[in-house]
């Protein structure tokens, strides 16, 4: 089993291109598509200590719940907000990576560059055609 763990979501690019990224350093990660298997409110908190984030932070605003449900007041407490995440997964931003480095919300995608321990393999691109890695298995550019 790898060691490497990805919430992700298919229907999204750039979590597409994370895991073809970490596919690229040669792991073949644990996939957990969080749509189908949400994480329980310990496993989140356990991932957002580990970014070192707030819950604020790993929420999704677009095409979520997220205005319907007024999640922008500063009312909400953060156990509050982890129940709204549990009851509507979509409202968790994606994809969020775990390796033996460290814990990343990966967007933009090379963002997981950080935090891979095996170095990429080759040459690699975005699906939209943005280079990422050269043919040398080196970063084009640095993440933001």
């Amino acid at each position: 089993m790898s060691s490497i763990t990805i919430f992700h979501n298919p229907a999204c690019g750039t979590s597409r291109n994370t895991l073809a990224l970490i596919r690229n350093s040669g792991e073949q990660p644990r996939i957990i598509e969080y749509l189908k298997t949400p994480p329980d409110s310990e496993t989140l908190r356990g991932l957002i200590a580990a970014m070192g984030c707030g819950v604020r932070d790993v929420l999704r605003q677009k095409g979520t719940p997220f205005d319907e449900l007024g999640l922008g007041a500063a009312h909400w407490t953060d156990e509050q907000l982890l129940d709204f995440i549990g009851q509507h997964p979509i409202l968790m931003n994606r994809p969020i990576v775990v390796t033996p480095l460290g814990a990343r919300l990966c967007r933009p995608s090379e963002v997981v560059l950080d935090i891979l321990p095996q170095p990429q393999r080759g040459a690699f691109a975005k699906e939209d055609g943005e280079p990422v890695i050269n043919e040398k298995g080196q970063r084009v550019k640095a993440a933001p």
